[in-house]
């Protein structure tokens, strides 16, 4: 008789409201009349990233001692729920700012499965207790992305950005997958628990398997030197998959570096704190120091999200309770801001039919005043200002590196921020005090976009005001953590 394991449908809720949401936004491409067909497809994955959300605060509230369910394959604890939710809030933003994108009627109905489906790997992928897990959730979401990114093949920039993607994202699956054997040949189990304590630390398979491991998740991250897809994938794809990539891709892939770290490589701390010091390190630089020179928004944002990789990693090489908590915080301001920040750009690629630069971005504060203003407070919150919660997540990863013992690392992330300052202000500068551009056509009204908008500003300042409960959850959910 075979033995089945008991399934935690709880556990799984988050990820099977998605799968659920994908698999009827499929149907609705092909079974609703054209001329619904967009509010359909659009109605059923803002419900399932809303089901998601939902159900991932019910199983942090339900949580409250960490354990593996369904075979071991997934962990059950508040750190993999607030993660699902930060997904699922980035989702419901990018849902909004989606739905006025330009797209083939044949196509309209498969963007929003895709974008639901993209969504239910990243939160598989935060919750896997098993290499196995990883890698399945992974790929869910991967190669989600890489047809989202090719949709609009009328586009040869899409088809390109999609192909570079697909590229340099299986490379990074196999390294990942290569390291995952290593460790099993050193270990003999793929479950992260069991990994620690199998073999001595010095051991060379596992210490090579956690170097590819550590490279797999950098890539996924964009993080330097791993990072020289991003600018390309981010200029051709779709403005709202960019900002989603921007802010769901790269929180799930640094969460679950950490606890990997974490779980399975305790006593190689010494080494994946070192490499990931280095990592953050050339972020700050290669990030900073291109996006000075960039006139493209798209591709500024792409090397300014390579720059936060830096600061992020900061709170990964702190390895400690602090860190966790530092990390958590950072991605719900920097999540918000990047996506309103894509946002804004695609309203203004929609009004001018093109591609956003510093340059017809002039005048927008006093065309559009809400997304001038949005634009502006994302900018600071991007750069470190107070009254924003940017400013509050990088004191936070300052203080986790300091306590560390990373003074070094500490003051490589202060320059890098000064630096900053000179395209985040040359943005602000650009819409308050250049002459703007006549239009030949009064703006569309989106009002789903502008709903998007509002609400990341809203989360970008109420994340400084409300700064202690966020961190109280950020506790709760890193508190599980074996620091």
């Amino acid at each position: 008789m075979i033995k089945t394991p008991t399934i935690d449908w709880l556990a799984l809720a988050p990820s099977l409201a998605l799968a659920g949401a994908t698999t009827i936004g499929l149907l609705v491409a092909v079974l609703v009349p054209a001329r619904a067909r967009k509010q359909v497809a659009w109605f059923v994955c803002l419900a399932g990233y809303a089901s998601a959300l939902g159900t991932a605060a019910l199983l942090f509230d339900r949580s409250g001692q960490a354990r593996t369910v369904i075979a071991s394959s997934l962990f059950r604890d508040r750190y993999g729920a607030l993660a699902a939710m930060i997904v699922a809030g980035a989702g419901l933003l990018t849902t909004l700012v989606f739905y006025g994108e330009r797209a083939a009627p044949d196509r309209v109905g498969e963007r929003f499965a895709l974008l639901a489906a993209a969504g239910g790997g990243m939160i598989l992928f935060a919750q896997a207790a098993s290499l196995l897990t990883l890698f399945l959730g992974l790929e869910w979401f991967s190669i989600s992305l890489y047809v989202l990114c090719a949709l609009e093949r009328e586009r040869p920039e899409a088809i390109e950005a999609g192909f570079k993607y697909l590229i340099v994202g299986g490379f990074s699956s196999a390294i990942l997958v290569f390291g995952s054997a290593f460790v099993y040949g050193a270990t003999g189990t793929l479950n992260l628990t069991q990994i620690a304590g199998k073999v001595a630390s010095g051991n060379l398979l596992l210490v090579t398997g956690l170097a590819l491991i550590l490279v797999g998740f950098a890539f996924k991250a964009s993080a330097a030197p791993f990072h020289a897809w991003t600018p390309d994938v981010y200029q051709g794809a779709s403005t709202p998959v960019s900002g989603f990539m921007a802010g769901a891709t790269k929180a799930v892939a640094l969460l679950v570096a950490l606890r990997v770290l974490t779980v399975s490589f305790p006593s190689q701390e010494h080494l994946w704190t070192t490499a990931t010091a280095v990592l953050a390190v050339a972020s700050l630089v290669v990030g900073n120091l291109a996006a000075l020179v960039q006139r493209d928004l798209k591709r500024m944002l792409a090397y300014s999200s390579i720059s936060h990789a830096g600061y992020l990693l900061l709170a990964v090489t702190a390895a400690s309770s602090l860190g966790g908590r530092a990390l958590l915080y950072y991605l719900i301001p920097y999540g918000a801001a990047s996506i309103g920040a894509f946002a804004v750009l695609a309203a203004r690629e929609r009004e001018l039919g093109e591609a956003a630069t510093l340059d017809n971005l002039a005048g927008l504060g006093w065309e559009r005043p809400l997304y001038g203003i949005a634009l502006w407070i994302f900018m600071l919150s991007f750069a470190g200002f107070p009254l924003t919660g940017g400013f509050v997540g990088k004191v936070y990863v300052f203080a986790a590196a300091q306590q560390a013992g990373w003074t070094w690392l500490l003051i490589v992330a202060a320059v890098a921020t000064v630096v900053s300052l000179g395209y985040y202000l040359a943005v602000v500068r650009s819409i308050y005090m250049r002459p703007g551009t006549e239009k030949k056509t009064p703006p569309p009204r989106e009002r789903l976009l502008g709903t998007a908008v509002l609400l990341a500003t809203v989360i970008t300042v109420g994340s400084f005001f409300a700064a202690e409960p966020l961190i109280e959850l950020a506790k709760h959910a890193a508190g599980q953590l074996p620091f």
